[in-house]
């Protein structure tokens, strides 16, 4: 999470309270709740319109009547982090990948723990989709957002992926 943001924005969600924080022109991260409490927590909120629209557009993402994002986000990182991201951000609702398969479509087939810390330090999950991302054998090996592992059990029955037993 940056240290410095504009505005800040909490909303709820199935999964707990999320905290959005923006510049004023795009989303900069999203937190999900872990423990009751959010990073952010002991600042006032002070919100903006893209900060709006996106509380607005999970909430419709919640309720089923929503598969893509089209909010602003600007996602700051290594440009291998940024490369990652990008291909976070172009997986569909209802679809997933494996780390492999992600590393082989960058050009870095067997950077599997590169990936992983990668995805695992995506500022914006859900908007960008790093839940998308399983092992090769089709199980959840973890997530960083929320309470982990459960959270991400969530938001993949939520979107209908069907996980290995």
């Amino acid at each position: 999470m940056s240290s410095s943001f504009a505005y800040l924005l909490r909303t709820t969600s199935p999964i707990g309270r999320l905290e959005l924080t923006s510049d004023g022109t795009a989303v900069t991260s999203l937190s999900i709740e872990r423990g009751g409490s959010l990073p952010l927590d002991d600042h006032p909120e002070r919100s903006t319109a893209v900060l709006d629209d996106a509380a607005a557009q999970l909430a419709e993402y919640f309720a089923g009547s929503r598969r893509a994002f089209d909010v602003p986000v600007r996602l700051q990182g290594t440009p291998f982090r940024q490369a990652v991201w990008q291909r976070l951000a172009e997986l569909e609702f209802g679809t997933f990948v494996s780390y492999g398969e992600l590393g082989a479509s960058l050009g870095h087939a067997g950077y599997g723990r590169a990936i992983g810390g990668a995805v695992g330090a995506n500022p914006i999950p859900i908007i960008v989709g790093c839940h998308r991302v399983l092992s090769s054998s089709g199980r959840v090996t973890g997530y960083s957002g929320g309470e982990g592992v459960p959270t991400k059990l969530w938001l993949l029955e939520h979107e209908g992926i069907l996980l290995a037993a």
